[in-house]
């Protein structure tokens, strides 16, 4: 472990099925024994993006530890970005909860920007006993019916015959599996069986992500805080400073 801005910071590597995950795991000043929420990054992003290090920070401002890494294909991580689905998301996060526990923590939280705010979402369904809050920046909960209307990142596609490839941002290309496992993904699912604590926090100039989908979702949490940040983006870039208030400000009341 090194100091890193009066934390302990310990830069790691989970295995998950054979596939490195690059991890970095920052505790906040105080006793040894405190939550921990586990971070996920975007769609091309990484641990290390400005937005996703300042959300950290406001979390261990409150109490928390936090666990940042990069996901399959992305950052320092294992993988190729073309390979990478939902499932193998979805089988990371779950790969660094189940390490996280063998750490000694289990109160354990989830929180996730943008693609990393939906498989977020789908792991707390699907370990709803374990997570016990979820703090989502722009969850991109469309993705999977973009996937069924044919529709994704601006290239169309006929969703009954899915291409072995498609280009998406900066010319990079993803596999048609990308595709064929969203089609079978229902958000709304995983949303029914999670009944603790949720926050999404979404910008009103997001051009990637839909307001309105933050706004339908939760509507279907049982105990969801929707902040809509006026004059924000997508990557919350223009007022840092307000997301980490809110964050800060959710998690302080749950302690």
């Amino acid at each position: 472990m090194k100091p890193s801005n009066g934390n302990l910071m310990s830069e790691m590597v989970i295995n998950d099925d054979g596939i490195r995950l690059s991890a970095v795991l920052e505790k906040p000043e105080g006793p040894d024994k405190c939550p921990l929420v586990i971070l996920l990054h975007g769609f091309t992003s990484a641990k290390d993006r400005p937005h996703n290090i300042l959300a950290a920070a406001a979390m261990r401002e409150a109490g928390y530890a936090t666990l940042r890494f990069d996901l399959y294909g992305h950052g320092e991580s294992g993988g190729e970005f073309r390979k990478h689905t939902l499932h193998k998301w979805i089988s990371n996060t779950m790969a660094v909860i189940d390490y996280a526990r063998e750490l000694g923590y289990t109160d354990l939280y989830l929180s996730g920007h943008s693609q990393g705010g939906l498989v977020a979402a789908l792991v707390a369904g699907m370990e709803a006993d374990r997570i016990h809050g979820l703090i989502l920046r722009a969850p991109a909960f469309m993705i999977p019916q973009a996937a069924r209307d044919g529709s994704m990142l601006g290239f169309s596609f006929d969703p009954e015959y899915v291409p072995d490839s498609m280009t998406v941002i900066k010319d990079l290309k993803l596999d048609g599996n990308y595709l064929r496992v969203a089609q079978t993904i229902y958000v709304e699912d995983a949303v029914d069986r999670y009944r603790g604590p949720v926050l999404i926090i979404h910008g009103d100039e997001d051009d990637t992500v839909p307001l309105e989908d933050s706004r339908r979702m939760a509507q279907c949490y049982q105990h969801c805080e929707l902040a809509v940040m006026s004059g924000e983006t997508h990557h919350f870039d223009r007022h840092p400073e307000q997301m980490q208030s809110i964050i800060r400000n959710w998690m302080e009341k749950l302690r």
